[in-house]
């Protein structure tokens, strides 16, 4: 199993009944142990483990046994019936007593240098009541490290959706393979710094995963042949004309962002076709931009369109999102374009029906009107909410946010990694569509430019942090200068 693989439950299930004669909860009672074991490194050897009444429980029992024979201090807190264990979290049970454990019922007095979450795993699908309710509170008020096993309890695996009370991690041991609550809505503010322990499980073992998690050192080592520059016998002309349509009335800033941002990711030539009343004449930032009427852009022959960063609602922006809908290139769809979609059925039905590749990047108020639905609805399943929308329009979709998923009409999935909070902020989102719009010009197929485009927007705000830019305050205008030269770094 590839390490940034994504299984949702029902697919764990299916592994972990292929690989029922393997002891996978001894393996991964010690692999979490192993991580406990480096946590413990600079604090009090004291461990306090909670264990919960199913196998997470008997994750837990397998590493407090692994740690005690390690010299550690280690004292169980036990909230289940050890009558009413499983066969496996049984036998856990039994060892740990074996090897000269106890457990106790009440949280216990003393210090200690980690706490370990074994109290729930990724079945849980209710809130926490009663004494494992008292514990987490307790743990998250310690103000001491926490070692989640397999995912934080109270978070749902498949949705990311945190009910309180939920464990908020230092670090997560997750076991077999990433799970999308780990690394979408609630789940990035929840685990900490997660580690993938495959259990020693072979791709014969597993079912083909159908996600996968974005990380920026992983896709720089592959970037498409266009991207590399490594001819010399070309031209602008090489790489691609992006037209960019947006910019009405008050919002010309938007368009002009997203065409800075293609410039920078690589586009042969940026045309922005504005549909403002007086547009400027040029951009002396960036006067290598072309600035033309939104009707001029469209009947220009580009290689791909965006359309949408500050369009407007008007009947007029409606028209050009319909001309838009008609050309046979890829076309990304963002903001405006995509509330004017999700109020006409006509356009909607155009959408669905193009043969060209088409690419729609809403946030969640966006997806969740193009869904007929609610905000809350939306963010309550980020995973399912793309997929189903990506099903419906037959295009890709990215929907934006904490840990923002990527879904295909085929059915695949990613979530990406990289990114932090200085992305709330205004404008981001068109430098976003103007990133993945050069790539598409360039020639880069979706399925390549979507995952480049959306962990490289991210992977800047993190290089921005990192440099002491933000999160507080990191302004849309900077992600791309710092973009490129991330793209570039190889």
């Amino acid at each position: 199993m590839h390490l940034n693989a994504i299984l949702r439950v029902a697919e764990l299930r299916i592994v972990e009944a292929r690989a029922s004669d393997a002891p996978l909860m001894e393996r991964a009672g010690l692999a979490a142990a192993e991580v406990a074991r480096t946590m413990l490194a600079a604090h009090s050897a004291r461990v306090l483990v909670l264990a919960g009444p199913g196998n997470n429980g008997g994750d837990a029992f397998v590493l407090a046994r692994c740690l005690k024979s390690w010299f550690f201090d280690v004292t169980v807190a036990f909230c289940g019936d050890a009558a009413t264990l499983g066969p496996d979290a049984a036998a856990a049970h039994q060892a740990w007593h074996d090897a000269q454990g106890s457990t106790v019922r009440e949280w216990p007095d003393g210090d200690f240098g980690l706490i370990v979450d074994g109290l729930f795993g990724i079945g849980l699908t209710r809130a926490i009541d009663g004494k494992a309710a008292q514990w987490i509170a307790r743990a998250n008020a310690s103000s001491l490290p926490v070692l989640a096993l397999d995912i934080p309890s109270g978070l749902d695996a498949d949705t990311g959706v945190a009910r309180s009370p939920a464990v908020r991690a230092s670090a997560t041991a997750t076991f077999i393979a990433l799970k999308p609550g780990l690394l979408t809505g609630d789940g990035p503010d929840y685990c900490g710094t997660i580690s993938v322990h495959g259990l020693e499980l072979g791709a014969q073992q597993s079912s083909d995963a159908r996600g996968a998690m974005l990380t920026w050192a992983m896709l720089l080592t592959a970037l498409p042949e266009v991207l590399r520059r490594t001819l010399h016998n070309v031209h602008k002309g090489s790489f691609g004309t992006l037209a960019i349509v947006g910019g009405g009335d008050g919002m010309i800033g938007a368009a002009i962002l997203a065409g800075r941002a293609a410039l920078h990711l690589g586009a042969g030539k940026v045309w922005l076709g504005l549909s403002a009343s007086s547009p400027p004449g040029v951009d002396w930032v960036q006067p290598e931009l072309m600035l033309r009427s939104a009707g001029e852009v469209l009947d220009a022959a580009p290689h791909a369109l965006v359309i949408g960063p500050g369009l407007g609602t008007s009947g007029e922006a409606r028209e050009l999102v319909a001309r838009a809908l008609r050309l046979p290139i890829p076309l990304l769809i963002d903001a405006d374009a995509l509330t004017l979609i999700a109020r006409d059925g006509a356009l909607a039905s155009a959408v669905a029906a193009r043969l060209a590749p088409t690419v729609m990047t809403p946030h969640p108020a966006e997806a969740a009107r193009l869904s007929r639905t609610a905000v809350e609805a939306i963010q309550a399943d980020r995973l399912g909410a793309a997929l189903s929308l990506s099903s419906a329009m037959n295009a890709a979709v990215v929907l934006k946010g904490a840990g923002s998923v990527l879904a295909y009409p085929n059915g695949n999935f990613a979530i990406n990694s990289s990114g932090n909070a200085g992305l709330a902020s205004a404008g981001t989102g068109d430098v976003l569509s103007g990133m993945i719009g050069a790539l598409l010009a360039q020639g880069v197929a979706v399925d390549a430019a979507l995952p480049l485009g959306v962990c490289l927007h991210g992977a800047a705000a993190d290089a921005l942090v990192a440099e002491g830019v933000g999160p507080l305050g990191v302004t849309a205008s900077e992600i791309a200068p710092i973009a490129r030269r991330l793209i570039n770094a190889r």
